[in-house]
């Protein structure tokens, strides 16, 4: 079965471009469209896709309050949502993270990147755009702590080194089956540890482990134009 999308964007012209750039796709289908908030949600209901491609401004309800409507539903399978914006400013980002979006990317994306995105949130992985993991990484002080509980005592000393390098890759904004090429892993592998990372750091989702790498300085600003973390293989 294919992934089942649904476009949520108050400009028709924007979601005729993500149709076009998906349509192509042998394994997604463009099941709806909304123009707004309210609607998505209500085709949500009605479709249950997948995953929603949601603009952040739209009339009626915000993509913020739709996509914490959508992500807070309860019984069936989970909806995922990919939030979209030309904005890259730090409140939505944030803002988007606590609504419980698995995905941020730039309506400047290419075709390529916007169609890897949706299949990367599908997979149930979290996606963040390199720009907008730049920024994010960038933040600073209260605005971005709220993001991640607080850490459980001792829960560092019970990461293993290998763990930990695929935690500085998680960081680095990396997809499973990235980690698992640098690594030389199996991709079921690499979700094995970062299913362990979730679970002894007590932190809720993927998102949660990047903007904990920062924090404990496992990486840092500049992250993009660095060498990649020393890679363990054996540990």
């Amino acid at each position: 079965m294919g992934i089942r999308v649904v476009l949520a964007d108050d400009q028709q012209l924007m979601r005729m471009a993500l149709r076009t750039s998906l349509q192509t796709e042998q394994d997604i289908e463009v099941v709806g469209e909304a123009p707004d908030g309210a609607e998505a949600v209500r085709l949500t209901e009605r479709l249950r896709p997948a995953v929603v491609v949601m603009d952040i401004r739209m009339p009626i309800l915000d993509g913020i309050a739709a996509a914490r409507r959508i992500v807070g539903r309860r019984g069936g399978p989970p909806v995922l949502v990919l939030m979209m914006t030309t904005f890259d400013l730090d409140e939505y980002i944030v803002d988007a993270l606590r609504a419980g979006a698995s995905g941020f990317v730039l309506k400047e994306a290419t075709p390529d990147e916007f169609i890897h995105a949706v299949r990367v949130v599908a997979a149930g992985e979290a996606y963040l755009s390199p720009s907008v993991t730049r920024r994010l990484l960038d933040l600073r002080g209260s605005s971005l702590r709220p993001v991640q509980p607080p850490l459980r005592d001792g829960a560092m000393s019970t990461v293993t080194p290998r763990e930990l390098t695929v935690l500085r890759l998680v960081g680095r904004g990396l997809s499973n089956t990235e980690i698992a090429a640098a690594m030389d892993l199996a991709p079921s592998s690499v979700k094995t540890h970062v299913g362990h990372l979730l679970a002894k750091l007590g932190l809720p989702d993927r998102v949660a482990l990047v903007v904990f790498a920062y924090e404990h300085e496992l990486i840092r600003p500049g992250w993009a134009d660095e060498e990649p973390p020393l890679l363990d293989r054996n540990s």
